[in-house]
């Protein structure tokens, strides 16, 4: 890996920096967005309305100098106002395809569990293949490709619950809270204030090449161990001595969170300007990782337990390995 934690550390405080002349708090929020960006992976956000999910996300794009789309979901949206469709040109007697929104580098689904599945689902090809098919032809979305969904609790009225294997997609799922007293006095001076021009900092290139270069971190076995047991103990919580846990849980989560907890540590430790990953960079992404891919059963709801709770019993449960010592993590990237 190249000494390039420096620039990584200056380009992202720049971004934060941005950021922050805009949205008052939500730090770790902020934090995951940036190890979505460097992963490469899409986020889901949850939370009430008014607590800044979108501007959040919309002001992180104005930092980018790449395209950015906002879909506002609502329950009357059809597939083709997502990916596009084919128009017919009178004049000339031809078919010319249209493209849909979903054709930017950085996309926001605003409310996005208020469009019905067949809308959600029309994502699942573009979020997984970064592609999309119209009438037979296939067209690429612009790299780098990242969706950034919010949603309101499922709770709320009016809003379709997400189909699992859309769910699944998502690399995290934050769940973003209420701010304090003196956040709110602040976000209040601001937003009756004079409004911030956001100032672009990086470009497509650059984030393909931080991208790539996070990549290089070291992840030594031992964690990827850990992260096999961590997903694996909700599949199977009585091989884990949890066996009182396999009531609430009626399907675990799939390799794919075993996956993005690596390549989330992977990020977390590069933004953290560490050039490998340490047993703290997988224990701190394990909740966000792993809440939404958790299917409870009624039992579950019965005794009012969440899948916070659930994960928290198995990070209990399991113990973390030992920090890899710096000159065993050299020696071993050095012969990666």
């Amino acid at each position: 890996m190249n000494n390039g934690n420096g620039d990584v550390g200056t380009l992202m405080e720049r971004v934060l920096y941005e950021v922050k002349r805009v949205v008052v708090g939500q730090d770790r929020f902020l934090e995951r967005v940036l190890v979505a960006m460097l992963a490469g992976g899409h986020l889901l956000v949850e939370g009430v309305p008014g607590l800044a999910k979108t501007l959040t996300v919309k002001t992180l794009a104005q930092t980018m100098r790449g395209t950015f789309r906002r879909i506002q979901f609502t329950p009357d949206l059809v597939p083709a106002d997502l990916v596009g469709t084919r128009i017919y040109n009178q004049k000339t007697g031809d078919f010319s395809t249209s493209l849909g929104p979903v054709f930017a580098h950085l996309l926001l689904a605003d409310e996005i569990n208020r469009a019905p599945a067949k809308v959600q689902s029309a994502l699942l090809e573009v979020m997984q293949e970064h592609q999309v098919t119209i009438a037979g032809e296939t067209h690429r979305v612009p790299e780098p490709f990242l969706v950034m969904a919010t949603q309101n609790p499922i709770e709320t009225e009016g809003t379709y619950a997400l189909p699992e294997a859309q769910v699944d997609r998502f690399m995290m799922k934050v769940l973003v809270d209420y701010p304090s007293d003196e956040e709110e006095f602040v976000i209040v001076e601001r937003v009756t204030g004079t409004p911030v021009e956001v100032s672009p900092v990086i470009s497509t290139e650059q984030l393909i090449a931080l991208q790539q270069e996070c990549r290089a971190v070291y992840v030594d076995p031992s964690l990827i161990q850990f992260a096999v047991k961590l997903v694996g103990a909700t599949r199977e919580p009585a091989r884990f001595d949890l066996a009182d846990m396999a009531k609430y849980i009626q399907f675990g989560a799939s390799p794919r969170a075993t996956i993005h907890l690596i390549e989330g540590a992977r990020a977390l430790a590069f933004l953290r300007g560490r050039a490998y990953a340490l047993p703290e960079d997988v224990i701190d992404l394990v909740p966000d990782v792993l809440r939404h891919r958790l299917v409870l059963s009624y039992e579950a709801l019965a005794d009012a337990r969440t899948a916070d709770d659930i994960v928290q019993r198995v990070l209990a449960k399991l113990p973390a390995p030992d920090k890899p010592l710096a000159s065993h993590v050299q020696l071993a990237a050095a012969n990666a």
